[in-house]
């Protein structure tokens, strides 16, 4: 998984990588960056972490280091390993399986977050450290999943290159994941309303008329997920 395949997938179409909803950079300096994506699913909180435990039927192929998503595996308990075999091909003199460790879990609270720590791809031969959050939360139509991926420390790449890039990547897996789940939902007419709004902005004259409230939004349980992230620390 090369530099030239992350920054090939940055700039495959949208509606190719891109997450179901809520999909950015949303902070970057000299030194890092982070991005987030959201989506919401038809599945209970308990049906997505079960699916988070099995990566092989959602994370890429295209972002393994096999080819072949069927060796990717992942022990969901703080210490355990989301990792990836890498069989030994012929002619190299019987050499044995070969591995890749991907990330480490630090924190698993089942049906709710899953945090793992991993410089993902090429950034692994980096002196990086990168913090995945995944966080779930219940919703009145099934769940609402959330991907925060923190990156920082010392990189021979530049920021602004491969930020997008991996901001494509992480949206990709969400994809997948939702996916395997039955797809994502349609975003609901508040986060229609907020993305007009955000149009608005730009071009005060294409002002159109807010629809009618429904309920909370994705916007709205991000907004949990996030306040729900803060962990008390053990007394």
């Amino acid at each position: 998984m090369t530099l030239k395949i992350l920054l090939r997938t940055a700039m495959l179409p949208t509606a190719l990588c891109a997450a179901p909803a809520g999909a950015k950079v949303i902070d970057r300096s000299e030194i890092g960056f982070t991005v987030a994506h959201t989506a919401q699913v038809a599945a209970t909180p308990a049906d997505v972490w079960k699916m988070l435990r099995t990566p092989d039927k959602w994370w890429s192929k295209e972002h393994s280091w096999s080819g072949d998503a069927a060796n990717f595996w992942l022990d969901s308990q703080a210490g355990g390993c989301f990792c990836e075999k890498l069989p030994g091909a012929e002619g190299q003199g019987g050499s044995g399986l070969g591995s890749v460790q991907h990330a480490r879990i630090i924190f698993a609270k089942p049906n709710q977050m899953l945090r793992l720590s991993g410089a993902f791809g090429p950034l692994q031969g980096e002196a990086l450290t990168g913090t995945l959050t995944i966080q779930i939360k219940q919703t009145p139509t099934g769940s609402a999943v959330r991907f925060d991926y923190v990156v920082g420390g010392y990189m021979r790449f530049k920021v602004g290159e491969i930020a997008p890039a991996v901001d494509a990547v992480i949206g990709e897996q969400l994809s997948g994941l939702a996916k395997a789940l039955g797809g994502a939902l349609p975003p609901s007419r508040e986060e229609k309303a907020a993305a007009a709004a955000e149009g608005e902005k730009a071009d005060p004259e294409a002002k159109e008329p807010p629809p009618a409230d429904e309920g909370a939004g994705l916007d709205d349980v991000a907004a949990d997920l996030a306040k729900d992230d803060e962990v008390v620390a053990p007394r």
